[in-house]
């Protein structure tokens, strides 16, 4: 069994994949997720769609089965913070995830809002922006590599009582590393044929590939919601998680 995906393993009977519902509103929506079944994936809300839905449509998904990410990553005062998590808690959803860059403080607050809930959220800082670069970086006055940043923000994250981190698979394997088998590592930027990709990732892996660097999850937008078979995309990549283990 290879190591680096022992905290995949540690849930034999979950799929990897989150799908990205980068749709404009409900209908659209729904009219994908009547194709899926809770069984192949989880999904993920963002920015985009929660602003011109709101929390009917997360909690609608939820009801139907589906572990929800609720993806808005937020970054605000510790308190501010701390109580859009409770409120996210008690929506029910699955994971929801903040900027690591807003400090100790504000996790910890997060943390320790969260903890006493019914049902407990997995919170998910964000470190580097997989559509980000050096040179992005740079011009907010961020001269680090972005390797060592988001080591460094990893690390912060997890001991603020963070469950895990974003980042780019190209960092998972030194996560995984140095951060354990137990911290959950989301990674988006994962495309089915990395040499045929021209959207705004940059930091990018096949499935497979970010899997074997120590990946716990994989998110997926367009190479699974505008597959013509988005189902038969799904179980590919459970069979190849599957045959990983």
């Amino acid at each position: 069994m290879n190591p680096l995906i022992a905290d995949f393993n540690a849930e034999p009977a979950r799929a990897p994949v989150i799908v990205a519902l980068d749709f404009a509103n409900e209908h659209d929506t729904l009219a994908f997720v009547r194709r899926l079944e809770p069984s192949l994936c989880r999904l993920k809300i963002g920015k985009e769609l929660f602003t011109a839905t709101g929390r009917r449509l997360a909690e609608s998904l939820i009801n139907q089965g589906f572990e929800l990410f609720l993806d808005l990553k937020y970054h605000d005062i510790p308190n501010t913070v701390a109580k859009a998590c409770r409120a996210a808690a008690e929506m029910g959803v699955w994971m929801v995830d903040m900027h690591a860059c807003g400090g100790r403080r504000m996790m910890e607050a997060a943390a320790e809002a969260v903890a006493n809930q019914a049902h407990k959220p997995l919170l998910i800082g964000v470190t580097v922006l997989t559509s980000m670069e050096a040179a992005d970086l740079a011009e907010i006055g961020l001269n680090a590599p972005v390797e060592e940043l988001v080591l460094r923000w990893a690390k912060l994250a997890q001991s603020s009582g963070l469950d895990g981190v974003v980042c780019s698979a190209h960092e998972a394997a030194p996560l995984r590393r140095d951060l354990g088998g137990d911290f959950v590592l989301v990674t988006p930027g994962i495309r089915l044929d990395v040499a045929g990709n021209s959207d705004d990732q940059r930091r990018i892996m096949t499935p497979a590939q970010a899997l074997a660097a120590g990946s716990t999850y994989l998110v997926m937008g367009r190479p699974v919601t505008q597959a013509a078979d988005p189902v038969a995309v799904l179980r590919g990549i459970n069979e190849a998680a599957q045959a990983m283990r």
